[in-house]
């Protein structure tokens, strides 16, 4: 496994503390930002940069709080993510923060870097590309698809791929056809996958909750996974770098 640098991040009045792992070999390397889901930077998370690193991708799982904040408690995660649910404008600026951190590493490839999010952090990830975020593609697994500030035509730069479960309480049909028909009329490049059987948070191995709508699924994980690597692989090391 690789060691992980602590790695911060300023935005507003926060001190965000974000986590990266590095492949090895010399650099620079093309690199993925990875964002959390509602209970903040986790195990799942660790996890991810450490699969992606072994990929050969610089990878930093963000925070999106502040000071490393985590909770399952659903109170706490109320309050953790109300100054960000529905700030189209802050979620974005944010990103934005965590981009340049990225951008700015010496074993980074500036030009060559993707975005992934999970659940909130889907939401995070799309309104990135949505406000024109500099990346070459963002994936979103059982993320939250609304906005309150649909991208405009020709703004979206980033492959936009999105992995949904046919049973997640929080996306409905409604949602995804309103996201197709979003980056339809922006003219942006995307792909939505969906998975009939599968529940929100389906790419965690630790959901294991289906009657609350939260629940892994090892086929709309590895699936969902194995497009990502190739996604990444054709948009940050193939024929269109």
């Amino acid at each position: 496994m690789n060691e992980v640098e602590i790695v911060i991040c300023e935005h507003e009045t926060l001190a965000l503390r974000g986590e990266l792992a590095t492949p090895s070999g010399p650099g620079p390397h093309p690199a993925v930002l990875v964002v959390h889901n509602a209970f903040g930077l986790g195990t799942h998370m660790r996890q991810v940069i450490q699969d992606l690193a072994a990929e050969g991708y610089v990878a930093l799982a963000v925070d999106m709080y502040g000071d490393g904040a985590y909770s399952e408690d659903e109170s706490v995660v109320g309050g953790l993510v109300a100054p960000l649910w529905g700030n189209s404008e802050r979620l974005r600026a944010r990103m934005g923060a965590w981009h340049d951190v990225l951008k700015a590493r010496p074993e980074v490839a500036p030009d060559r870097i993707a975005a992934l999010g999970y659940c909130f952090g889907g939401m995070c990830v799309l309104e990135f590309a949505r406000g024109g975020g500099d990346v070459r593609a963002v994936v979103s697994y059982h993320g939250i698809l609304t906005t309150a500030a649909p991208a405009a035509k020709g703004v979206v730069t980033a492959h936009v791929a999105v992995h949904t479960g046919g049973r997640d309480p929080h996306v409905p049909a409604a949602d995804v056809a309103a996201l197709r028909a979003e980056l339809i009329d922006a003219e942006a490049d995307w792909q939505i996958a969906e998975y009939a059987h599968a529940y929100h948070a389906f790419t965690d191995p630790a959901a294991d909750d289906p009657k609350n709508g939260r629940a892994y699924d090892a086929l709309a994980d590895r699936l969902s996974w194995a497009s990502t690597l190739a996604l990444l692989d054709l948009k940050l090391r193939g024929a269109e770098v």
